[in-house]
């Protein structure tokens, strides 16, 4: 009996901070802070779900274009105001995109790649065969030549148009050795060139011994029984990218090897670097963090957008990620996991950058980090989707994807920039709560885009903390722009120009 009021305890103990992570219905969008003169200045780039165009915002949060039906997991901008994006899922895939497309500025289709897979059509899609048409099966990721990592690094302009594409898949078929019942659906890496020809490919699955999975989390992922449409996503595979020039290949460790590819597991906790000449796993992190040297790291869980920070940039050569939180992992079983899946929780997120030869963190952007008392982890936290950017300055832009937030932070951790999404879509019944995720942001220069011009950069100062009130009667209409909290009561609004002149002047500045 008293055994059982132990677990009985501890599992009321660690539930407590889920049942504390309510939000509030109402709060401000737009960008709330803004200080010019920390902050690497530039267009912001959108990839809101679920929603299918992209948006580009100035830093004041406007909105200062769009690319319709342009799905971004992640949208990317580059230099030319060229866009790179995806079409829709495929109704019957796993976030399976069908055409991963290359657009101009007008919205017009560059280059376009869909010949990975032959699948059942969709209505209304041409058919490549009798009830089949072709699609890439993209999710998550992809690269093209000139960058490693898709963002901005001086001196590593991406080439769109030229060069091959590094695109992240899916690929459906049996692999015993994971489970002896089920299809898995694997994630896969396949190189394209601009005429659309496939030159290389890479399957998470045929690597299965190399990651270091126990004997308990190999016995985990043979006894999932069922799983929705049949297929196992067993790896879920969210980034992918090329090292790129990097310090430590100039020392001489081949692990390193400029062209060798950087990829995660959200659903296996494993950061893992493959040789892109033998396909093999060359360096890792994970599965498990129990042992040196991954101790060092604290438990990564769920994580996103693992990649190796580019030369030219602060922390040039260490690797930065998005440490989720959440569930994930297999192996044995324990009462919050008493299938073998998803072993591992934890309710908070952090943003981590560490030496990928000792695995020990250099910088941080956690709880611990903003010293916030250990019930209130969950201030930060995202446990799906999310990303991180290191910028020319050395701040770092943080994707806070499932509210919508994305906000730039100094190294010291300071605020100095935050944006939530006003883009809100509704997924599943109409019952449901609005949603306003973004995937992956991105900050690109101005030069980048040459068909604008560089906006006015006006400070954002908050209020403080009891000054954001909604007045009875009140109406919007008429927010201004600076100070988004505040409200003009009905019958008195200024309007939408009136209110951005109004903010840009003294007050707005203070």
């Amino acid at each position: 009996m008293k055994k059982v009021l132990i677990m009985m305890a501890f599992i009321f103990l660690v539930s407590i901070p889920v049942s504390l992570m309510a939000m509030p219905t109402i709060y401000p969008a737009g960008t709330t802070v803004y200080n010019p003169e920390k902050c690497w200045n530039g267009f912001t780039v959108l990839s809101v779900l679920p929603h299918h165009d992209t948006y580009l915002i100035d830093m004041n949060g406007n909105e200062v274009h769009k690319w319709k039906d342009s799905t971004g997991m992640p949208a990317r901008v580059y230099p030319g105001g060229h866009l790179m994006a995806s079409t829709r899922y495929w109704s019957k895939g796993r976030q399976d995109h069908k055409t991963l497309q290359l657009k101009d500025f007008n919205n017009n289709i560059i280059w376009e790649f869909r010949k990975w897979e032959e699948v059942p059509a969709d209505p209304g899609e041409p058919e490549s065969s009798p009830g089949n048409m072709w699609i890439a099966r993209q999710h998550h990721d992809y690269q093209i030549a000139g960058n490693p990592v898709g963002y901005y690094a001086p001196g590593m302009e991406p080439t769109p148009g030229k060069g091959k594409v590094l695109i992240l898949g899916h690929t459906v078929y049996n692999q015993p050795e994971i489970n002896k019942n089920l299809s898995i659906i694997d994630d896969v890496l396949y190189e394209v060139t601009q005429e659309g020809k496939i030159v290389w490919t890479w399957k998470a699955g045929e690597h299965f011994k190399e990651y270091g999975f126990d004997a308990d989390a190999i016995e985990a992922m043979q006894g999932i029984k069922q799983s929705r449409g049949g297929s196992i996503d067993w790896w879920h595979q969210n980034s992918a990218s090329y090292l790129g020039p990097n310090k430590w290949y100039n020392q001489g460790d081949e692990r390193f090897h400029p062209d060798n590819i950087i990829l995660d597991s959200r659903n296996a906790n494993v950061i893992c670097i493959i040789s892109k000449k033998t396909g093999k796993v060359v360096w890792k992190c994970g599965p498990n963090y129990d042992k040196e040297p991954d101790k060092n790291l604290g438990w990564i869980i769920g994580l996103h957008h693992a990649h190796m920070i580019p030369k030219g940039l602060p922390g040039e050569g260490n690797i930065l990620i998005y440490d989720n939180g959440g569930f994930a992992g297999y192996g044995k079983p324990n009462p919050m996991a008493p299938s073998g899946s998803n072993i591992v929780k934890r309710d908070y997120s952090r943003v981590i950058e560490f030496d990928p030869i000792t695995k020990t963190i250099v910088w941080e952007y956690s709880p611990k980090f903003l010293r916030y008392f250990s019930w209130d982890n969950f201030r930060q936290y995202s446990p799906y989707i999310s990303a991180a950017q290191r910028l020319s300055n050395g701040n770092t832009m943080i994707t806070e994807g499932g509210m919508g937030r994305v906000f730039e932070v100094t190294a010291k951790g300071e605020l100095v920039w935050e944006f939530v999404s006003p883009y809100v879509g509704v997924e599943g019944p109409p019952s449901s709560a609005p949603v306003h995720m973004s995937y992956r942001a991105y900050r690109v220069p101005y030069k980048w885009v040459p068909q604008l011009k560089k906006p006015q950069e006006i400070p954002v100062v908050p209020p403080k903390y009891g000054q954001f009130k909604i007045p009875a009667g009140g109406s919007w209409e008429g927010v201004d722009a600076v100070r988004p909290w505040v409200a003009v009561p009905k019958g008195k609004g200024t309007g939408k120009k009136g209110a951005g002149k109004k903010g840009a002047g003294k007050k707005g500045a203070q």
